[in-house]
């Protein structure tokens, strides 16, 4: 079995189609989206749209249940895609779970298995700036064993940081991170300030394949107009997202981009 796993889309259409293309290519049984879908300054509506006609077995991230809340408090992204879409599009994202077993074999959440918050492979620290510290580190095996719960699967796909990566566990499950097909890099405040940077502005995601050996992966990072992206988001008043897209690290922040 060759399976896809893509996740934090956030409404960035031309990387998702750079990435059904490469996905296209590889032959694969199928493709399941881990969540964080619309989010953003970008194409909410069109991606919403491309992928409800596609029909993957899809579950919902943070961001599915913070855009279909009112709209008072809502942070600025979640808000541009919230007013954007129509009665249809949400009520697709209202009805998608928020945990998936695939098969016997995979299972699929956001976060963790228990909550769409939480980091599965990474876990933030209080060091933040502290010897060039980006306030985040690779979770011990210990960390991720106890996030892992009770999931019964051999393996087990999230998403949520948007950090390619994975673990094998003592007991033999593969925990991975496809990485983010639509936004390399982010800033974030909870609960300690921290960075989340891949390094490169590519779309990414992962092929895992069933052999008789196993589960193993192979994370994929795909080339896309990224400056088409970045000036969609440029457009739409976020700056910060230009800087991410354009170069798989945190540029401007929330706060230094003037409000509109």
């Amino acid at each position: 079995m060759l399976i896809a796993a893509l996740s934090d889309i956030h409404g960035n259409l031309p990387a998702l189609e750079a990435v059904l293309d490469d996905v296209t290519k590889a032959g694969v049984d199928v493709i399941v989206n881990l969540g964080d879908i619309v989010s953003g300054p970008l194409w909410p509506c069109e991606t919403a749209d491309r992928l409800i006609a596609l029909g993957w077995p899809t579950i919902r991230g943070n961001h599915e249940r913070q855009v279909l809340r009112p709209l008072a408090g809502m942070g600025a992204s979640d808000r541009h895609a919230a007013e954007r879409l129509n009665a249809s599009q949400r009520d697709w994202l209202a009805a998608l779970p928020a945990t998936l077993q695939l098969s016997a074999e995979v299972f699929c959440c956001h976060g963790t298995p228990g909550s769409d918050l939480q980091y599965f492979l990474e876990t933030v620290c209080s060091d933040f700036g502290q010897h060039g510290s980006r306030g985040v580190r690779a979770a011990t095996q210990a960390e991720v064993a106890t996030r892992a719960r009770d999931a019964a699967a051999e393996l087990i796909l999230c998403g949520h940081t948007h950090m390619p990566r994975g673990m094998r566990l003592d007991d033999g499950r593969l925990v991975v991170n496809p990485g983010s097909v639509g936004l390399p890099a982010y800033d974030d405040g909870h609960p300690h300030r921290h960075l989340m940077e891949t390094g490169s502005p590519h779309a990414r995601y992962a092929l895992l394949e069933k052999s008789s050996r196993g589960w193993s992966v192979q994370w994929r990072a795909v080339a896309y107009d990224w400056d088409a992206a970045a000036r969609q988001a440029e457009a739409n008043g976020f700056g910060h997202w230009a800087d991410a897209l354009r170069t798989g690290r945190v540029g401007r922040l929330d706060a230094d981009v003037p409000a509109r």
